[in-house]
């Protein structure tokens, strides 16, 4: 159960970051966000992401890592490495390839005409011109109905909603921060976010009680 929904939570986080006007870039601009994973508060690993500029395109670039041990035994591994570009507000193209326990998984696309296209394991499909991964530190994923998974290529219905104002302890100091739930399927999660729409973190609780954890570094 744990591995299950660690395969879903990572699908969605990892994989996308969506290049926006509310996060303005200069061509030699970089931007950085480097995240604890911890499951029941103990760290299995990391998951990063950088976004820098190409022309008039941004280029989402993102690595995770876990590694999960039970009685000193390796139970899980998980490796992901993606690759995104980005202009308007819309995925231009993406790749993006997972290993899990060994497992391979592979994701590709790009935009074309009035559509993208989309190859992954499951075969290929055409989606809707404009499409939007999870992006959730772009603040304008808070406002889609439907997102890419880019680890499996589904295109999934969301909600997303606003449930209150809380306080989080960020890199060793009190930040306010707004609380979001998202559902999508069997995907079910809280994103918290400061007042100028930065993300923050993420916690997710697995079908077994456990707790998983994004603490940005």
């Amino acid at each position: 159960m744990m591995t299950r929904v660690l395969i879903i939570l990572l699908a969605a986080v990892a994989f996308s970051a969506s290049a926006s006007s509310t996060l303005p870039l200069s061509a030699e601009a970089t931007k950085e966000w480097r995240f604890r994973v911890l499951l029941d508060d103990k760290e299995i690993g990391f998951h990063s992401f950088r976004l820098s500029r190409d022309a008039h395109l941004d280029i989402v670039e993102s690595e995770a890592r876990f590694r999960v041990s039970l009685f000193f035994i390796p139970a899980y591994r998980y490796d992901h490495v993606n690759r995104e570009r980005w202009g308007d507000n819309c995925l231009q193209d993406i790749e993006a390839r997972t290993q899990i326990n060994g497992d391979s998984l592979a994701v590709s696309g790009e935009r074309s005409g009035d559509l993208f296209v989309l190859r992954s394991d499951n075969g290929g499909k055409a989606l809707a011109r404009c499409v939007m991964s999870f992006a959730y530190w772009n603040p304008s994923f808070l406002e889609q109905s439907q997102l890419l998974n880019s680890q499996t290529g589904d295109y999934l219905d969301v909600d997303i909603q606003p449930v209150g104002e809380e306080t989080l302890t960020i890199r060793g100091r009190e930040t306010p921060a707004t609380r979001y739930s998202l559902r999508a399927h069997t995907l079910s999660m809280d994103l918290w976010y400061s007042p100028d729409k930065e993300w923050l973190g993420l916690e997710s609780e697995t079908r077994g009680g456990r707790k998983l954890r994004y603490e940005l570094l």
